[in-house]
């Protein structure tokens, strides 16, 4: 039996965006972007919304008052890719790092603690505690 190696995929590199191309629409509609006459900015066709070139032009920026955040993409040559900001990407594992801290010491200091409350008390507290920061991710993470 033949032996088979597999190679690992590399990330495609984000490639410069033509003005002048027409792109599928990065909003998962199947729509069109094509670019609208005299700026450096896209229309899509399906879903009316309108994406400005930024930063040197690699990167697509949707231009909407919806939004809280920004929305952008960066063209791999085949599709779009979220393009994201550092602080946003960590956030999710900066606060699950603070949810087992809190679970972790409470628990130590649940298992240690003289008194008459049970340590089945101290658990329904710290699962209170903890739901807390995973409802406040939810909410951040929710568009």
């Amino acid at each position: 039996m033949p032996e088979v190696f597999l190679l690992p995929v590399q990330p495609q590199k984000a490639q410069k965006i033509d003005l002048a191309q027409s792109y599928p629409c990065p909003c998962r509609r199947r729509g069109q972007l094509t670019q609208i006459a005299l700026t450096e900015a896209f229309g899509c066709n399906r879903c009316q919304q309108i994406f400005v070139v930024d930063e040197g032009g690699y990167v697509l920026e949707e231009l909407s008052t919806s939004y809280r955040y920004k929305r952008t993409w960066r063209w791999n040559g085949h599709q779009w890719q979220g393009a994201s900001s550092g602080f946003g990407d960590s956030y999710l594992s900066i606060a699950l790092g603070i949810v087992l801290t809190m679970l972790i010491i409470g628990l130590l200091l649940a298992l240690g603690s003289p008194g008459n409350s049970g340590p089945m008390f101290w658990v329904i507290v710290l699962l209170l505690l903890a739901l807390l920061p995973a409802l406040m991710v939810l909410l951040a993470y929710r568009r």
